[in-house]
């Protein structure tokens, strides 16, 4: 029987060790300063403590949280060679990717529903998205992460290995671990894809429907300068959502015709690295507030 796995990694580059654990080490420090970065600043200005600048210091801080649960591990494989990682740690490690995977799915929902109160509802937007109803969507938020992915982690944990041990990723990948199966996995694939679809399905529409409000309103104002400022209200977080969405449905949303682990990890690794060390770039740069309160934290 399976005790332990042996994580992969990419040993389709031989040659590249190396070179790659410099380059995910770089962008690793980027996530952490560029997000660490936003947190701090939202923190320390004043006039960033509303309900979009408390969002997006929760999605920096999921973007540190998800990055650190695998990218150590990663780093160690390329530079030590340590592929070894016990069961209980992989079942750990893919339990809490999906969780905060999950989390980010529902905080962009929340941030495109506070947009949406910003642009279309502006007179009450400070009734609608009061103190205390950020706090309790935002731990609903977190509560549901971790509590979804509990529901088929557990059945999971009772999977039988008794073949390969070899887990052909860069982590513990819940579709890399169920093809080391030698049971029938049928029912907790079932279980997966449904809570996947009753979580991503509603987190889309309700984005899609907020922006497709948004985007009507800014086209009923009259002025070109009105309609610019609406929209760079929401352009930051527009551009994250969809980058997001594209490369999730890139991963997990392909025919088994078009499914390959190696591209699968290809995809994942640009998935789970750019989109990390990108946000804050994202909102920094589009952002006139967020750059003014960077500038006053850096000369004080």
């Amino acid at each position: 029987m399976v005790t332990e796995f042996i994580i992969l990694g990419f040993p389709e580059f031989p040659d590249f060790q190396v070179p790659l654990f410099f380059l995910l080490l770089l962008i690793y420090l980027i996530i952490l300063l560029g997000n660490l970065t936003i947190i701090i600043i939202v923190c320390l200005d004043s006039h960033l403590h509303t309900p979009m600048y408390f969002y997006l210091s929760n999605l920096s801080m999921l973007d540190i949280s998800s990055t650190s649960i695998y990218l150590p591990k990663l780093l160690d494989i390329l530079l030590r060679k340590t592929h070894h990682i016990s069961m209980n740690g992989c079942f750990t490690q893919m339990y809490f990717f999906l969780s905060l995977t999950g989390m980010e799915f529902i905080l962009l929902s929340v941030m495109a529903y506070d947009r949406y109160a910003a642009v279309c509802q502006p007179l009450s937007y400070h009734l609608i998205m009061n103190q205390k109803v950020c706090i309790l969507m935002n731990t609903g938020t977190w509560i549901l992460g971790f509590l979804l992915p509990a529901s088929y982690s557990i059945p999971f944990s009772q999977i039988s290995f008794c073949g390969s041990n070899e887990i052909n990723h860069f982590f513990c990948d819940f579709s890399a671990l169920l093809k080391l199966s030698c049971t029938s996995t049928s029912s907790i694939q079932c279980i997966v894809y449904i809570f996947g679809v009753l979580l991503a399905c509603p987190c889309f529409i309700s984005t899609l429907t907020s922006y497709v409000y948004i985007i009507s309103t800014i086209l009923r104002i009259r002025s070109t300068e009105g309609r610019r400022k609406a929209f760079s209200t929401c352009s930051s977080h527009l551009t994250v959502v969809c980058l997001f969405y594209l490369t999730s449905i890139s991963v997990y949303i392909r025919p088994p015709s078009m499914q390959s682990m190696d591209i699968n990890k290809v995809i994942s690794i640009l998935y789970n690295t750019l989109i990390p060390m990108f946000n804050p770039v994202i909102y920094s740069l589009k952002n006139k507030v967020v750059k003014h309160a960077l500038r006053k934290c850096c000369c004080s």
